[in-house]
């Protein structure tokens, strides 16, 4: 078992930016993917990004040039920095873990899930 424990949401005007961080605990021995999907009211759940155990990271396009992902194997932790925030990004943020190393960037492929956290974005 993975826990996930998210932190950093709030509310932002349009431009500004957050980070979120992500910490797990449990199962941390194992080589994991970690990343973050999003879910807008009335929307389905999307991928934003996510980095393999090795640090190779895939971004959807919604948050190319504006989003960073990071990790800290160390501290177990995965980050994203969101800058220029659009009103469009407003959505309940999820850290998701694959215990497949190589990467994901679908639902069915998450094996954990955190609590999520709100970001508004503001105009």
């Amino acid at each position: 078992q993975v826990q996930l424990v998210e932190s950093g949401g709030g509310s932002v005007q349009a431009g500004g930016s957050l980070r979120l961080s992500c910490a797990a605990s449990g199962r941390t021995s194992s080589r994991y993917a970690m990343g973050w999907f999003r879910q807008a009211p009335g929307k389905e759940r999307e991928w934003v990004t996510c980095i393999t155990w090795s640090g190779k990271i895939y971004y959807a396009d919604s948050g190319k040039g504006r989003f960073t992902i990071a990790r800290d194997n160390a501290k177990n932790t995965v980050y994203l920095q969101m800058n220029s925030l659009k009103p469009e990004d407003t959505a309940v943020y999820y850290c998701a873990v694959d215990l497949n190393p190589y990467g994901f960037s679908s639902v069915g492929n998450v094996d954990y899930w955190g609590q999520g956290t709100q970001v508004t974005v503001s105009s």
